[in-house]
């Protein structure tokens, strides 16, 4: 996170000593990532974080892979994932490479018998459908319909659901997720033509603090397995942190659009970024307001990267035949753009009211058995004209 959080009761001085009111020592942390030179964040434990009583097994959740080396244009039918209610039996990944995992789930229960971590990767969790609560142990954030939650790597958590009917579009990365870096100045500070500030990014509000020994659960992620382990103590028994690096929440509809006289490239839509893929959100807005003006995007090749589009809501007006929850995959190496009459049918618009995530990734992506499960085999022949279609 580029600015400072502090929750709960911490000393005045780091690595100094804190007691408890019965005279005992708070245990330290320091939570951070690259090695000491990334984020970071001191956290203060009723218990020593290290108490491991067994370790149960382990089990294998790699994507199962059906294409490893694509050049077709798919189209994927999203909420014909099937509901599971387990959290993490209901993540199905239909996308992945060496640097991120693209994964949908339709959870159907809270996570009441364990709580998880994922060791290798930063999960940016966006909410399709459903509301309730992220509980970690850096604190607490309610969700809703089209809220984006970035947990940092090595967050310990809950996901607390209001109802059954819940749709997650999930991006595991291998990568820090950072803010884009042309939005932020030297210190960290998000600049005035950034499409969104701090004050839109919602920081946990509370910590559940538990002074409790016992058998606590917890389900890790490490390179493709969960690892099963028992810990002696509460893993939410954190009294107070301070730093930067914890869990967030932002709202699409906090996304402000950058618009312009003639049609503005993909970039101006970035929320997101690592070193190996961008994430976009294409939100509610004006279209370009030249006389003579094209809003449809124009075709463009991907040459250097894949190009997933989700789609989350309102009038997708550059593709035919698109719904909520589906997804495209536009791989490199080939152009795709507009469906046909798509571009004829933008010309006159003053505006459009879709809503979708866009994940760019610099690396090819494999399509998974999962995948294939809701693929639309013929998408790619979506751009011929009637005549050509035999």
């Amino acid at each position: 996170m580029p600015f400072y959080h502090k929750l709960g009761k911490i000393p005045h001085k780091r690595h100094t000593v804190f007691r408890k009111p019965d005279g005992g020592l708070y245990y330290e942390q320091l939570f951070g990532t690259i090695g000491f030179d990334g984020m970071s964040s001191n956290l203060y434990h009723e218990h020593r974080p290290t108490q491991v009583k067994e370790i149960k097994g382990s089990y294998d959740v790699r994507p199962k892979l059906a294409v490893e080396n694509n050049l077709k244009s798919y189209r994927f039918k999203g909420f014909q994932i099937t509901p599971h209610p387990d959290y993490l039996e209901s993540r199905k990944p239909v996308l992945t490479n060496s640097d991120c995992d693209i994964i949908l789930a339709s959870p159907q229960q809270s996570t009441e018998d364990y709580f998880y971590k994922n060791a290798d990767s930063d999960e940016l969790i966006f909410i399709h459908k459903g509301t309730g609560k992220l509980r970690t142990h850096l604190g607490n954030l309610d969700f809703k319909y089209g809220d984006y939650l970035l947990i940092p790597r090595g967050t310990i958590y809950k996901m607390d659901f209001d109802e059954e009917d819940n749709r997650l579009f999930i991006v595991e990365s291998r990568r820090p997720i950072y803010t884009p870096k042309r939005y932020r100045n030297w210190f960290g500070q998000l600049l005035e033509h950034s499409p969104f500030c701090e004050r839109d990014l919602r920081q946990p509000y509370e910590l559940e603090t538990n002074d409790e020994r016992g058998d606590f659960l917890i389900k890790i992620k490490k390179q493709g397995k969960i690892f099963d382990m028992v810990y002696a103590t509460h893993p939410f028994d954190v009294v107070g942190y301070d730093g930067y690096n914890y869990p967030y929440a932002f709202s699409i509809h906090d996304f402000e659009p950058i618009t312009g006289r003639i049609h503005q490239p993909p970039p101006v839509h970035q929320t997101f970024e690592t070193d190996a893929f961008v994430v976009c959100s294409f939100c509610p807005r004006k279209y370009d307001y030249h006389p003579d003006a094209i809003p449809a995007p124009y075709s463009h090749s991907n040459i250097d990267s894949d190009e997933v589009l989700y789609y989350v809501d309102g009038d997708f007006m550059s593709r035919n035949d698109i719904e909520a929850g589906h997804i495209s995959l536009h791989p490199a190496g080939i152009p795709h753009g507009p469906h046909p009459g798509a571009v004829e049918r933008s010309i006159g618009q003053v505006e459009t009211e879709e809503l979708a995530v866009m994940v760019d990734t610099f690396k090819p992506l494999m399509l998974t058995e999962d995948a294939m499960e809701i693929a639309d085999e013929s998408y790619h022949k979506s751009w011929l004209e009637e005549e050509d279609k035999e």
